[in-house]
C-alpha cells in the first residue's frame, strides 16, 4: 500500500539512533508542531485483534477526525497486539491488526506506542525491533521515551513492570521480563530518568503516557503501584495530564489533591460493559464502551474530545494555562 513518505524520513533516522541507545538512557524524540505552534493528535489503547470486536469501525472514526483535526501523529496507550503479543518480528498479526486496520490516510502518521500486559506476554523485545519500522515505518515503540513536539513534552512510561501480580502471580501466562529483570532495579532506575527529564523540561505542557489506570473506576480500577511509585515523581514536576489504556473504556477523572487529570483510552476494541467501581477522585466523564480521544493543544489551551465507534461526540474538556507562573484553571465544556 502507498503510504505518505514526506513525515518519515527525519523520523526513520532517529530510530536508527534510538537503537544504539543504552538502556538507562531516555531516548528523546523531536517532533515539529504546526507552523502557527499547535498540535493534534489522536489516542487510542487496547486495540490489536485483527479488526475484530469493532476495532476496523474505530480505526474507520479515527481517519475522519485525524483528516478533519489534521492530525500529527497517534499515541497508543499499549495492549497492541491480544491476546499474547507478537510471537516474534514476522508475526503477521503485526500486519493484520495495525497495518492492514489503520489504512487512512490521515493516521499515516508516527505511530508513538507503550507497551501493555498483553504485550509483554508475547516477544516484547520483537515490538521494540527496528525490523518492524521495515514493514511499517509509521510504528516507534520503546519501553519508556519522550516526545518532544515543542509546545509539549511527552513522557512514554513502561508501567507493566511496576504491577507486582504479573511477577508474583502471573497464572497461566508468561511475561517478557528480559532486559528489564530485577524489578526494583529497573523501576528505581526509570523513576530516577523520568525525574530527571521531567525537571529539565521548559515545555508549556507536561503529559504522561501509560498502559495501566492511576485512576480508573472500571474493571481493572486504580492501579496502587502508581498510585505509590509513579504519581509522586508525576506530581512533584507539574505533569498536567495522565493517559493510560488497560480498562477498556474511556474517562476522564480529576484528582481532588493536585491539578492533575486523568485520561482512560483504552477502547480500541474490545470492550467491557457492566462494571462500575468508584474512587476517591472526582469522575468527570464514563463511557463503558469503544472509542477514542483526540487531543488538540496550543500555548494557552489543551482540547479533549472522546468519541465513540460511531465518530459521534461523547464529552468534551478543556484546560487553559495563563501563564508559567500560575496555575492551571480547568473549565469543563458541558
Amino acid at each position: 500500500m502507498a503510504r505518505s513518505r514526506a513525515p518519515m524520513a527525519a523520523f526513520l533516522a532517529l530510530l536508527a539512533v534510538a537503537a544504539g541507545v543504552a538502556a538507562a538512557e531516555l531516548t528523546r524524540v523531536e517532533h515539529p508542531a504546526k507552523n502557527d505552534g499547535s498540535l493534534s493528535l489522536l489516542v487510542v489503547g487496547d486495540w490489536g485483534r485483527k479488526g475484530n470486536y469493532n476495532q476496523s469501525r474505530v480505526a474507520e472514526q479515527m481517519g475522519k477526525i485525524g483528516e478533519k483535526l489534521d492530525i500529527d501523529f497517534v499515541v497508543s496507550t499499549g495492549d497492541n497486539f491480544y491476546e499474547n503479543g507478537l510471537t516474534g518480528v514476522h508475526d503477521q498479526q503485526f500486519e493484520e491488526s495495525f497495518t492492514n486496520i489503520y489504512t487512512a490516510k490521515s493516521l499515516q502518521k508516527p505511530w508513538y506506542l507503550v507497551l501493555g500486559n498483553h504485550d509483554y506476554r508475547g516477544d516484547a523485545l520483537a515490538q521494540l525491533s527496528p525490523v518492524l519500522q521495515k514493514l511499517d515505518e509509521r510504528f516507534f515503540c520503546m519501553r519508556s521515551f519522550i516526545v518532544n513536539a515543542e509546545i509539549v513534552d511527552i513522557f512514554f512510561i513502561d508501567t507493566t513492570p511496576f504491577q507486582l501480580k504479573y511477577w508474583t502471580h502471573p497464572k497461566d501466562s508468561h511475561y517478557d521480563w528480559r532486559e528489564v529483570a530485577p524489578r526494583e532495579t529497573y523501576i528505581a532506575d526509570l523513576l530516577k530518568d523520568m525525574d530527571k527529564e521531567m525537571k529539565k523540561s521548559t515545555a508549556k505542557w507536561k503529559i504522561a503516557i501509560g498502559h495501566h489506570t492511576m485512576r480508573s473506576v472500571s474493571d481493572h480500577g486504580d492501579t496502587k503501584e502508581l498510585l505509590q511509585l509513579l504519581l509522586p515523581v508525576l506530581k512533584v514536576n507539574g505533569i498536567d495530564f495522565y493517559i493510560n489504556g488497560h480498562d477498556h473504556c474511556l474517562e476522564h477523572i480529576s484528582s481532588k489533591d493536585s491539578p492533575i487529570q486523568y485520561f482512560t483510552s483504552g477502547g480500541g476494541s474490545k470492550a467491557w460493559r457492566g462494571v462500575y467501581q468508584p474512587n476517591d477522585d472526582n469522575l468527570q466523564f464514563f463511557y463503558d464502551g469503544q472509542g477514542f480521544m483526540s487531543l488538540q493543544l496550543n500555548q494557552d489551551q489543551a482540547d479533549f474530545i472522546f468519541y465513540d465507534v460511531s465518530g459521534n461526540i461523547l464529552y468534551q474538556w478543556s484546560s487553559s494555562k495563563i501563564s508559567h507562573l500560575q496555575p492551571s484553571i480547568y473549565v469543563t465544556e458541558k
